[in-house]
């Protein structure tokens, strides 16, 4: 991974985001626009109510041909790998020997091979555990290919109009297709809890296609900021802030992404300790938190009982734009994670109170 003495990796659109104004930061070791001139909340509205375009391409792209190759990936993820249809992608992630989250991922059943995309700020953990344990697999890391999503109510109409094919998806859905005469690969999902879709294409062709999209009216730039904001009214974890190598699914509420016969069979690292966790329940849980009051909670911040008791910590917190005030996603005894449960946060030095809330904090707009 980039130290802090190696400069941060440009995507192949970052000429294209200093055009637009972009501000850059580094993240994850690469160079991306936290925002544009219009600001977050102007992104992350835009985002719920038109179109934004985001450049996901520090996002590690995998391609992992071979053999048996689904029951081989088994092995590593807690999902049903072996039974995902051709053109279905499903959310999973890689866990460790003592249950925790070592990365959260999107496989995708591509027919005669899995598409695997990994977090920007893990791929280098992430591609070498492939490799070293998945035997007879080949593993090839798609560095020749960006990634851009479209996500908002009219992302469906603007790419439908230059790749009707798109327009058939349903959400957690793939396919091969065009856009603007060039071969890509189009998923209907997302990060945000919008309708929309993130597109694999050359990363020769993606400034091209990116302009074409950006000429469209409803359509705008959207940075880090705004992809930040979006996902956490969604109730969407970040790796890092939400789940890591110490959380369990079951302490994330993840039990969804785990489906019937994984949790029966097991055969993945953790499993033993992960049904344990199903069937007798965690000590903590990852919850809403609403705070009362404009005063938003950051990581980091302590959650107290009543009694002023410290029960837990806040892992994400900003201003919601969509709700008009501050929301939180953090983990709490299980004691006091119940919708509805009075809490206080301590937030620089003074407390304010809030409430346990159902995630996610917005009703998610997908296209089932």
């Amino acid at each position: 991974m980039n130290s802090e003495s190696t400069p941060p990796s440009h995507t192949p659109l970052h000429g294209l985001h200093l055009e637009l104004g972009g501000k850059m930061v580094d993240f994850a070791g690469w160079h991306m626009p936290v925002q544009y001139s219009s600001g977050i909340m102007a992104e992350h509205k835009q985002c719920r109510e038109r179109a934004a375009w985001f450049d996901v391409s520090h996002m590690g792209q995998v391609e992992l041909r071979g053999d048996d190759v689904a029951r081989k990936l088994e092995a590593l993820v807690p999902a049903d790998i072996q039974n995902l249809p051709e053109g279905k992608a499903r959310y999973t992630f890689f866990t460790n020997d003592s249950g925790g989250i070592m990365d959260d991922l999107i496989v995708t059943n591509a027919g005669d091979h899995l598409f695997v995309v990994v977090n920007a700020s893990m791929r280098f953990q992430d591609i070498p555990h492939l490799r070293d344990n998945l035997s007879g697999v080949e593993v090839t890391e798609r560095l020749d290919q960006a990634l851009i999503a479209l996500q908002g109510p009219a992302a469906a109409a603007i790419v439908a109009q230059h790749c009707p094919a798109a327009d058939e998806l349903t959400f957690m859905q793939s396919a091969q297709s065009t856009l603007f005469g060039n071969q890509c690969r189009i998923s209907r999902l997302g990060y945000t809890g919008e309708d929309g879709f993130e597109i694999s294409l050359p990363a020769d062709q993606v400034e091209s296609v990116s302009r074409q999209l950006l000429e469209h009216e409803l359509c705008e730039p959207a940075g880090l900021g705004a992809r930040d904001s979006l996902r956490l009214e969604s109730g969407l974890c970040l790796y890092g802030n939400d789940i890591d190598n110490t959380t369990s699914p079951i302490e994330a509420s993840l039990l969804w992404a785990i489906q019937k016969r994984r949790r029966e069979e097991g055969g993945f690292p953790g499993a033993d300790i992960i049904k344990d966790h199903i069937a007798n329940g965690t000590g903590r849980k990852l919850v809403g938190l609403k705070p009362i009051g404009r005063v938003p909670a950051r990581q980091g911040a302590e959650v107290l009982n009543e009694a002023g008791e410290s029960v837990g910590k806040v892992t994400s917190g900003c201003f919601g734009p969509t709700i008009g005030g501050p929301v939180a996603m953090g983990y709490v005894s299980t004691a006091c994670s119940a919708e509805g449960t009075k809490v206080n946060l301590s937030i620089r030095g003074k407390t304010h109170p809030a409430t346990v809330a159902a995630l996610p904090f917005i009703v998610q707009n997908y296209k089932r």
